[in-house]
């Protein structure tokens, strides 16, 4: 028979593999909705596109995001079976429900919370990394915040280098300029998102000690969290592609250019540093930048407004589901 603290730890792995799959399915609005909206693509052709690019994203990054998720938000003492239980309950429990609903949250933000609840639940303030916390609190208004700019800033220069071409064939153009933009941000959502589920599962390997040494990520954690998010992309969320693709603004060719270039441009920096930011957060960010590109009143702000509050209600919300989940399991998981 298993012995039940390798059951234990098999069951937490698959759990994490399960949040990072609803990752991938709650965030395929990210890297596929503009394409859809487009017409550039189908919505099959669509995820198989961005899926490809979501599981080779590692090959680009280094894991320096995995690492501020594994050691920099909870205190590594404080983190045990129970606590990351409680932590992808928390973020996987958010994920359905705001998929349900239709709103494109942070499921990077949802892990966050789950982390910071249970690791609360469990020992206090005292448990969490405040330099760490700080870092992604930032992160949640400056990520959409530096999205818009560079996606105005961009969108605007194309309407003043294009202002003399032909429309119809700008937008067939830029049509089809946008397999690199979505390939690049993509990339970006892969390489973000994932780790943030390599750090969970390898922080679960040292605190059952099946790994030693200095905090790292084995092979198979990457390429198993890669697919994970890949495959959830595969199957996609269909109700955020919507409220991403048409529910913000109106999108053509070269406004879903900028938006992609600009938001896999804050992805890139972001994932170069170690910071664990929302993918939905940016692109949102950026979409609303190209709809000011146009005018204020292009821009759907009741949209926008309930997209807010779920940014807002994400990090408090997963916290208290995760400290509940935590608080149910600390027996059994032990």
């Amino acid at each position: 028979m298993i012995e039940h603290g390798l059951l234990v730890l098999a069951v937490l792995v698959f759990a994490a593999l399960v949040f990072d799959f609803l990752n991938g399915f709650h965030d395929a609005a990210n890297s596929i909705a503009l394409m859809v909206s487009t017409q550039l693509l189908t919505p099959q052709a669509a995820v198989a596109w961005a899926a490809f690019f979501n599981f080779i994203a590692f090959l680009f990054f280094g894991l320096h995001v995995a690492n501020t998720v594994g050691s920099g938000i909870v205190s590594a003492e404080v983190i045990d079976n129970a606590v990351i239980f409680g932590a992808l309950c928390g973020a996987i429990f958010w994920n359905l429900l705001t998929w349900w609903f239709g709103f494109p949250s942070s499921s990077s933000h949802a892990l966050v919370g789950g982390l910071v609840g249970a690791g609360l639940a469990k020992a206090g303030a005292g448990s969490i990394v405040a330099p760490g916390l700080i870092k992604t609190s930032a992160a949640i208004v400056l990520s959409p915040l530096l999205g818009l700019l560079l996606a105005l800033a961009l969108a605007l220069a194309l309407l003043w280098l294009l202002k003399g071409s032909a429309p119809a064939r700008t937008e067939a153009r830029f049509n089809r300029l946008q397999f690199i933009s979505s390939s690049l941000y993509s990339l970006g959502h892969g390489g973000n998102d994932a780790q943030k589920t390599m750090g969970i599962i390898a922080v679960l390997l040292y605190a059952n000690g099946y790994l030693n040494g200095a905090f790292h990520v084995p092979m198979w954690v990457v390429l198993a969290c890669q697919a994970a998010m890949g495959l959830g992309t595969l199957f996609g969320g269909w109700r955020i592609v919507r409220t991403m693709g048409m529910g913000i603004t109106r999108i053509r060719p070269t406004g879903a250019f900028a938006a992609q270039t600009a938001g896999a441009a804050m992805l890139f920096l972001a994932t170069w540093t170690g910071t664990p930011v929302s993918t939905t957060h940016t692109i949102t960010g950026a979409i609303v930048g190209v709809g000011l590109s146009r005018r204020v009143s292009a821009v759907r702000w009741g949209v926008a407004a309930r997209i807010i509050w779920a940014w807002v209600l994400t990090i408090p919300a997963s916290a208290l589901i995760a400290a509940l989940f935590w608080y149910l399991g600390q027996d059994f998981l032990a």
